[in-house]
């Protein structure tokens, strides 16, 4: 009957079964791997990785104007800081001179025995000399409310400069805590970017280079090129609306082929609020430090009345600037690796425009 059948002996059995099922799961495993290999992302043309690169550099400006923000939130709130101290110094001088005076007060009181003023004059027998040290004591007496009144005005007022400083003080913490968040997104943006750009072997770094020369980013390289922009800016003469805007171009101008760094705000180095507020601020306009504060800075107009001067904003975040030179042509910092150059304004999103001068 089959219930009754031997069961067939496997032809590995023990310890050569084991080492069977060991070497079956491994050979699945080995499969997996390969077959996850073969998911892996493709090698990124010269064109993708300028996509990705892209996207990493407008990525990391953004990260730039917001930590150009809270540098310069942290300044002024350290600028404060100091201002609070200092007067709180003044305040702590003066206080110990009220209290020097005091003390001068008791110990002339102590050294004549410690009597009262009154019964001091009563004591005396010339009517003359009474109603002169009356009027003494009076006048004394006035001196020494008026001291402690002063002691107490500064005492009020140094406790409430140690209160404003302590708020300061957690003002500026947090703004640094922005800083170094800030500084960390940048530094990660851009490292990935030179991860991506080291992948690349010669020749395509050489079609990555002219695929960025192509799209109008590759800026001047310190060549001819430069030269002529420094010279020209654009085709034909630039006619300024003023003297202002005038000098804001002619600095401007002066900085082509200059590197962008991230965070720099000349004179070796710019990022692009920086180069602009370098700009305006050699013509003797203040502007603010970041691109999203500078577009609010004057009186907005549309592109299609721009004038030399104007600052021209890119992207919807307002995350990159611009000033104008005439002909659609605008003198700009663009992205690490890039020079100050002149460029056209059609090469990023456009978002708006400011006149300032």
């Amino acid at each position: 009957m089959a219930a009754h059948r031997k069961p067939r002996n496997s032809p590995l059995g023990g310890q050569a079964a084991r080492t069977a099922a060991t070497l079956a799961l491994a050979s699945a495993a080995t499969a997996t791997v390969f077959e996850g290999s073969g998911h892996a992302e493709p090698r990124l043309t010269p064109a993708q990785v300028k996509a990705k690169v892209d996207r990493l550099y407008q990525e990391a400006e953004v990260a730039t104007e917001k930590y150009n923000g809270a540098k310069e939130k942290a300044d002024e709130a350290r600028r404060a800081l100091d201002r609070l101290r200092d007067e709180a110094a003044r305040r702590t001088d003066r206080l110990n001179t009220a209290r020097d005076g005091l003390g001068s007060t008791a110990a002339a009181q102590y050294r004549s025995g410690g009597l009262d003023p009154a019964v001091q004059l009563a004591l005396t027998s010339d009517p003359d000399q009474y109603l002169a040290r009356a009027a003494l004591v009076e006048k004394a007496g006035e001196r020494q409310a008026t001291a402690i009144a002063s002691v107490r005005r500064e005492l009020a007022g140094i406790k409430q400069l140690r209160t404003e400083s302590t708020e300061r003080l957690t003002q500026l913490r947090g703004h640094e805590a922005e800083l170094r968040r800030q500084k960390t997104a940048v530094q990660g943006k851009l490292g990935e970017a030179r991860v991506l750009l080291a992948r690349l072997t010669a020749e395509e770094r050489a079609r990555y280079q002219a695929a960025v020369a192509g799209s109008g980013q590759s800026g001047t390289d310190g060549s001819g090129a430069a030269r002529a922009d420094r010279t020209t800016g654009v085709r034909g003469a630039v006619t300024a609306p003023n003297s202002r805007a005038a000098q804001a171009i002619s600095f401007a101008r002066d900085q082509i082929g200059k590197p962008y760094v991230w965070g720099a705000t000349g004179p070796s180095a710019y990022d692009c609020s920086g180069l602009t507020q370098a700009a305006w601020r050699s013509a003797g306009v203040s502007l603010p430090r970041t691109t999203y504060t500078q577009i609010n800075a004057g009186q907005r107009v549309s592109r299609s009345e721009l004038a030399p001067g104007d600052l021209v904003f890119f992207y919807s975040g307002i995350s990159h600037v611009g000033l104008y030179i005439g002909g659609g042509q605008m003198i700009h910092a663009p992205r690490p690796g890039a020079p100050i150059r002149v460029a056209p304004i059609d090469e990023m999103p456009f978002a708006g425009a400011t006149r300032v001068g």
